[in-house]
């Protein structure tokens, strides 16, 4: 035992490895690390060969802690192995995802589908250890839980990586530090194909396009307005008869003055749209979902 060791109470141990305190206080009981004496956990002489010792507090008393280190055991590895996992806890493994993202993704590639009462398992998503499961809370709502290894299928794991690679990572947030030209180039070469197929030109369009697909509402891309003039739009909704622009951050002038242009049209023939700005990218469901919803379309 390295006496050098970070210590951690066996409930801290459970938040670290991601599981129910409960659970693992019964493994370590199953493993023979520990056992019940009266009202006590003890360690058993199994536990203190695997690090296990005693720390005293005024406010808990006698209780048992374990080395940091020990949430690379094997045998507690294979707890988290067999936990089942739901959207929401998945993006661990992709945290550029926000937990409503992976269910469109999952949903898309069959293996649930959205409902009134929440998320709803398909034949496909059993198949691959899908189990419907019900929130504990008064909502309710439905949800699907996963067997762990579910984030290794090649094709949820290649899926899940594309998306997760379509949204740039954070700026750097020192004050006063130059621009990392590095980085700048890192994100000019992240795709910008839409789940979809098509090909987009920035990944503001790339995030719109992948929101329409998800929330299963057909769209057109490039769709040139009904004017003599050729104008063309970045995004149209035939279900609604919305016309859609993306307005980047930096935008050339010339491209600004067509936007202008097209903003114009849109008023003097009484035509739906809406703008989406960059900073809208990380809100699509509030700004762009809002904005379908106002006018009259459901996702």
């Amino acid at each position: 035992m390295d006496g050098d060791d970070n210590r951690l109470s066996t409930t801290a141990l459970a938040k670290k490895l991601n599981i129910p305190v409960q659970q693992l206080f019964a493994t370590l009981k199953d493993y023979g690390w520990i056992q019940r004496i009266g009202d006590s956990w003890s360690l058993t002489p199994k536990g203190e060969f695997e690090g296990g010792s005693y720390q005293q507090s005024r406010r808990f008393g006698r209780y048992i802690v374990w080395p940091e280190r020990l949430d690379h055991h094997p045998l507690l590895a294979a707890i988290e192995s067999n936990q089942r996992i739901s959207a929401a806890s998945m993006c661990r493994y992709y945290p550029r995802l926000h937990a409503r993202q992976i269910n469109r993704a999952l949903a898309e590639l069959g293996l649930q589908h959205h409902s009134l009462m929440g998320w709803e398992l398909t034949s496909l998503g059993r198949t691959l250890g899908g189990q419907q499961e019900e929130e504990s809370d008064n909502s309710g709502a439905f949800y699907v839980s996963w067997p762990h290894e579910i984030i290794d299928h090649p094709v949820i794991h290649r899926e899940l990586t594309r998306q997760s690679d379509q949204i740039e990572p954070p700026e750097p947030t020192e004050e006063g530090g130059e621009p990392d030209l590095f980085a700048a180039a890192a994100r000019s070469t992240v795709s910008c194909d839409g789940i979809d197929g098509h090909h987009l030109r920035t990944l503001l369009e790339t995030r719109v396009c992948n929101w329409l697909y998800l929330a299963q509402l057909a769209h057109a891309y490039r769709r040139p307005l009904p004017t003599e003039e050729l104008v063309v739009a970045d995004f149209y909704v035939p279900q609604g008869s919305v016309f859609i622009d993306c307005w980047e951050e930096d935008i050339p002038a010339q491209e600004l003055s067509g936007k202008l242009h097209r903003r114009e049209l849109y008023r003097e023939l009484n035509l739906r749209h809406l703008e989406i700005n960059a900073r809208d990218v990380d809100q699509l469901d509030e700004v762009l979902g809002r904005g379908l919803l106002a006018f009259g379309l459901r996702w």
